[in-house]
């Protein structure tokens, strides 16, 4: 029987960097993540939410596009600022309009006094495994995504909206991991307190992984029986809080979009990659020449991110019976061992 299992305890190690005590993007502090999962039948879909505290007030961000096929809903307005002022939400794609409708009536609920608003939802298309025109996603599925937010560790793989997702040609999902960080020598002032008193800055990310290409785990190719789905697409959501202002953040979302080959990406012209980047740390005083760790962080952290919404998910069978089947894990060890030999 399969059994998901994250890929370090398949013993592969992606990396230099030491992860997070969760390997999660919620060792971030205040950065929690609520899902809603649909799942069984014509039907895998659902909602993830990505809620950092104190974005009613503005937090520094970026967003890079590495192929804009894709729905992203308040991207312009992100990018135009530099800020997100609210949670960051992700769903398939036919499902985008209305999870931002029902998001927009949650925010309004909190602010009586709000006139304008810019609710931040990403997708990727899960309509090889689940019947994407009847647009399932309630108000109610989204305000339990976003009341349910935890700092614990998010469930990975078939869950929120990765619950019927493809990568790589096998069943894919939602994943995460974290790296954390020494303040380098030239940086003019301490992180957040959290961060200054464990002396460490944290990167996190979270994927939603539904594109194409051949699996390849620390540069050992996974041949793997194409599928003939719809849709090639990765969000990606990197959490920080490095003192970073949005110029630099955009640097990190680069980078993140630049993980993908690391994986196997072909970056398919019909694929939609979008990576948002944000801090919790209102007070950017990072120097761009130590900028080599955070990207090193943003790398291994989304190429780990990326490996684990293949490892941690299950085989799945959805609209008109088709499957997706779960990644082997002897074949991702195998990529372990071609590495040590």
């Amino acid at each position: 029987m399969h059994t998901p299992r994250r890929v370090r305890d398949l013993g592969v190690v992606v990396g230099a960097l030491p992860p997070g005590a969760l390997n999660a993007i919620t060792d971030v502090p205040g950065v929690r993540v609520g899902q809603t999962t649909i799942s069984g039948g014509d039907l895998n879909t659902g909602v993830t939410a990505i809620v950092p505290d104190g974005y009613a007030d503005g937090l520094p961000a970026a967003v890079a596009v590495g192929n804009g096929y894709g729905k992203l809903v308040g991207s312009t307005q992100v990018d135009e600022l530099g800020v997100i002022e609210t949670p960051i939400l992700l769903t398939g794609t036919l499902s985008v309009f209305r999870v931002a409708d029902a998001f927009l009536t949650w925010l309004l609920d909190r602010d009586p006094n709000a006139t304008s608003l810019n609710p931040i939802v990403g997708e990727t298309n899960d309509g090889y495994l689940s019947d994407i025109r009847r647009r399932p996603i309630t108000p109610e599925h989204v305000h339990t995504a976003l009341d349910s937010a935890s700092p614990a560790l998010p469930t990975e793989g078939c869950a929120g909206a990765g619950t019927g997702t493809t990568a790589l040609g096998f069943k894919a999902g939602i994943g995460t991991a974290s790296r954390t960080l020494t303040p380098p020598p030239h940086t003019a002032t301490a992180a957040s307190p959290a961060s200054a008193a464990a002396g460490v800055g944290t990167v996190g990310a979270l994927v939603q992984s539904n594109f194409s290409g051949l699996l390849t785990v620390l540069g050992t190719p996974i041949p793997a029986q194409p599928l003939d789905a719809d849709g090639n697409s990765c969000m990606i959501v990197v959490a920080t809080d490095l003192p970073l202002d949005a110029r630099q953040l955009g640097r990190l979302a680069r980078r993140a979009i630049f993980a993908l080959a690391r994986v196997g990406s072909d970056y398919s012209p019909g694929s939609g990659d979008y990576a948002i980047a944000f801090t919790t740390n209102r007070t950017p005083s990072y120097a761009d020449r130590d900028l080599r760790g955070p990207f090193q962080a943003v790398t291994e952290s989304v190429e780990e991110a990326l490996l684990n919404s293949l490892t941690m998910a299950h085989t799945t069978t959805g609209f008109q019976g088709r499957t997706a089947y779960a990644v082997p894990h002897d074949l991702v060890r195998a990529g372990q061992r071609g590495r040590d030999q």
